[in-house]
């Protein structure tokens, strides 16, 4: 019983890895990234979006998505930076690619979807209810999103000298 939910587990976190990988060898083939860099790009992101689902989604750990990605984004920033200079590119080429696929697009999806609910109902309490809506998904956007950008810049200022040794 236990080995068949940490095989479950292992599978989960493998697959969601391994589409990670894939949505970020295709951002950066189409964001005019060096060929070098598909793989790292693609390892990156999957070391990344697999922290992500180990911490919010796995139920070991139950923590919050603007944590969880927040810390998956300082991964992928460490992980750019160190791969950065093997690949001779700067991080930046590394970590776009490999943040793309944790956007929050379920969250900006459903806060449009509130705000035209909220244009299009005039009772108060239908309306109250698809503000909170708007508000709920759209501060957890935006601060998924400002997570994502200060943990994977974090490093590449912590780690000043190694990171722009990349580019020489």
């Amino acid at each position: 019983m236990v080995l068949n939910m940490l095989d479950n587990l292992l599978v989960n976190i493998f697959e969601d890895g391994l589409f990670a990988a894939i949505a970020a060898i295709g951002f950066s083939s189409i964001s005019n990234t060096p060929r070098r860099a598909y793989l790292w790009c693609g390892g990156i992101a999957a070391a990344g979006h697999a922290v992500r689902y180990v911490l919010t989604s796995s139920g070991i750990c139950h923590m919050h998505i603007i944590a969880g990605s927040t810390i998956a984004a300082l991964v992928i920033g460490f992980l750019s930076v160190i791969c950065a200079k093997k690949i001779k590119c700067p991080a930046e080429v590394c970590f776009f690619p490999a943040l793309l696929p944790m956007i929050p697009g379920m969250y900006a999806y459903r806060t449009i979807e509130a705000l035209a609910a909220c244009l299009m109902h005039t009772r108060e309490e239908v309306f109250n209810h698809y503000l909170y809506l708007l508000s709920f998904n759209g501060f957890t956007c935006v601060f998924i999103i400002t997570g994502m950008v200060i943990g994977a810049n974090i490093p590449v200022f912590l780690l000043k000298k190694i990171s722009f040794q990349a580019t020489r």
